[in-house]
């Protein structure tokens, strides 16, 4: 009885002990429930997990209806759709991340629309040999790198990874609206090179970016971007955040400078998760301002010679769940203001200003849209859609956009290919993109995540 006793006494010990060890892992935001959050991981669980591996595949196909009805189903200043009228795949996903011991690693494969649409103006893809736009369209993240046990968590993490500017996920599955606000559609959402990433707490995160350059697979100039994220949780109820960057990011202008800040706020101001009539409530506000200095421009106050070339927007979004958070509605918009049009998605086809990739020293399009010092552009959008949700691997979502500029920018009637369309017509003399200052449409969207 005493041996049996003793090997009781040793086991519950043994056991105090493992339960320690296994306590000891810390991991940050740990308990919380973020699925609610614009931008975020709307799944409490994956299928595909296993001790080394969580693995993703997520499908995004829609339909959009220009009631410009352009005569070539293009789609201008969007980085999520690039056809009206059409069935569209936009993106197809598929990869995972990998952990060993320390040794961590996430690919993502992507094929679709999107694979084309973004980047849009990375002039560093003509900067030397090889076609980087090719050799990495297929990628919407791959990096590898190592994770430390100190306090919450240290990562340190080189390839390409995801942008945080601008609030919204590259995924759509995990946004709240379709169509982006200026705001966001307008910031980058990928990054190239290195990455750390610190949590010294459960509630907070701290990282560091040391990065080719703005949405860029490669320099722009000698010197890289740098920037960083820090994003507070104080409760799983609100999230602050604030990324800011510097960099040269203007082709051949090495003496111009860059920064960005963005800046937001979500809150969850209700949670009643098994009502059948409303069941969460939340909203998120965002505010960025950024500017261009030096080589023939100005943040502010410019003039005739040195022009102002900032970045001023802000976008606030409100979506309320229902029925157990089968259903939700959002309604939410926001405003740009971008002199110099540094920022800008440029129009496609033959209002693009971008090199022609056969001669850089020439624009791809007969009609560039200008982007010079002191060109102003001014946007401002409004949207609302509705969401049903059966599970949380499937979205099916309907979406009223309304976007207007100050200047003619969106698809009109005519298209920006040709007078009929196709880009194998020839081009009559007098005849130019139509774009024109407003846009409404429709977004039908089938959003799959497991």
């Amino acid at each position: 009885m005493k041996k049996l006793f003793t090997l009781i006494t040793f086991l519950s010990i043994a056991s105090l002990f493992a339960q320690q060890d296994s306590t000891a892992v810390k991991i940050p935001f740990e308990g919380m429930d973020m699925t609610w959050q614009n931008g975020s991981d709307h799944r409490t669980s994956s299928v595909l997990t296993n001790k080394y591996f969580t693995g993703s595949i997520m499908i995004d196909a829609n339909y959009t209806h220009s009631f410009n009805n352009p005569n070539d189903n293009t789609v201008v200043g969007s980085t999520a759709l690039a056809r009206n009228n059409e069935m569209q795949l936009s993106s197809a996903n598929l990869g995972g991340e990998f952990n060993y011991e320390g040794a961590r690693g996430k690919i993502m494969l992507q094929f679709g629309t999107r694979s084309t649409v973004i980047p849009r103006n990375d002039y560093s893809v003509y900067r030397g040999q090889y076609q980087l736009d090719n050799v990495y369209r297929y990628l919407s993240e791959a990096y590898a790198g190592y994770h430390f046990d100190k306090w919450y968590g240290i990562n340190v993490d080189a390839g390409m990874f995801m942008s945080y500017i601008g609030l919204n996920s590259y995924y759509q599955v995990e946004n709240w609206e379709y169509q982006a606000s200026f705001t966001s559609d307008n910031t980058p959402w990928f990054f190239n090179g290195l990455r750390v990433q610190v949590f010294p707490t459960k509630k907070l995160k701290i990282e560091g970016w040391l990065i080719n350059g703005w949405q860029s697979y490669g320099k722009f100039n000698s010197m890289p971007g740098l920037g960083g994220n820090i994003t507070w949780c104080p409760n799983e109820a609100v999230k602050l955040l604030t990324n800011d960057y510097y960099g040269t990011d203007a082709a051949g202008l090495k003496n111009r400078m860059r920064f960005h800040s963005d800046n937001s706020i979500l809150v969850r101001y209700f949670n009643q998760p098994k009502s059948k009539g409303i069941s969460k409530a939340a909203f998120s506000g965002t505010f960025d301002i950024g500017f261009e200095n030096g080589d023939g421009v100005r943040g502010f106050n410019g003039n005739s010679e040195t022009p102002s070339q900032y970045f001023l927007s802000g976008m606030v979004y409100n979506r309320i769940w229902f029925h157990k958070n089968i259903f939700a509605m959002t309604i939410g918009g926001g405003y740009m203001t971008n002199p110099g049009r540094y920022l800008v998605l440029y129009p496609t086809g033959d209002a693009s200003p971008l090199p022609n990739p056969n001669n850089p020293t020439q624009t791809a399009g007969t009609h560039p849209f200008s982007a010079n010092p002191g060109d102003e552009f001014k946007g401002w959008d409004c949207s609302t859609n509705f969401d049903w949700m059966p599970n949380q691997s499937i979205t099916f979502r309907v979406e009223f956009v309304h976007r207007e500029a100050n200047v003619p920018y969106f698809a009109g009637s005519g298209g920006v290919t040709s007078p009929t369309g196709y880009t194998t017509t020839p081009l009559p003399a007098d005849w130019k993109p139509d774009l024109v200052k407003m846009e409404n449409r429709l977004i039908f969207a089938l959003l799959f995540r497991i």
